[in-house]
């Protein structure tokens, strides 16, 4: 089980989808996160992007610990396509976002 909540993915999707007009909200979100939950969002972008297959969600977590050299809100921000890699790896997790996604909007 995930520490992050599927509300926070959804938010973070949300906001990185108007990162013009949302910046401060979407670092400021992804800053309030503990780091288990920064690591476990990265994972999850990195299993919708194909770098990790969901089986290895753990591999992953474990690698965007020891990896971390940036901010992970800079990191986020400067990956392309991000909240689709986000929504992409919620749903090869078997984790539905669709609910959360219109609670949020």
């Amino acid at each position: 089980m995930l520490a992050i909540t599927t509300r926070k993915v959804a938010q973070i999707i949300l906001l990185r989808h108007e990162i013009e007009r949302a910046e401060g909200e979407f670092r400021g979100l992804i800053e309030a996160l503990n780091e288990d939950e920064q690591a476990e969002l990265v994972a999850i972008m990195w299993i919708g992007r194909g770098s990790f297959e969901p089986e290895d969600l753990a591999e992953a977590i474990a690698t965007a610990r020891a990896e971390r050299t940036t901010p992970t809100a800079d990191y986020l921000i400067g990956t392309p396509h991000v909240a689709d890699h986000l929504e992409a790896g919620m749903e090869a997790l078997g984790i539905d976002i669709t609910d959360e996604e219109d609670d949020v909007m």
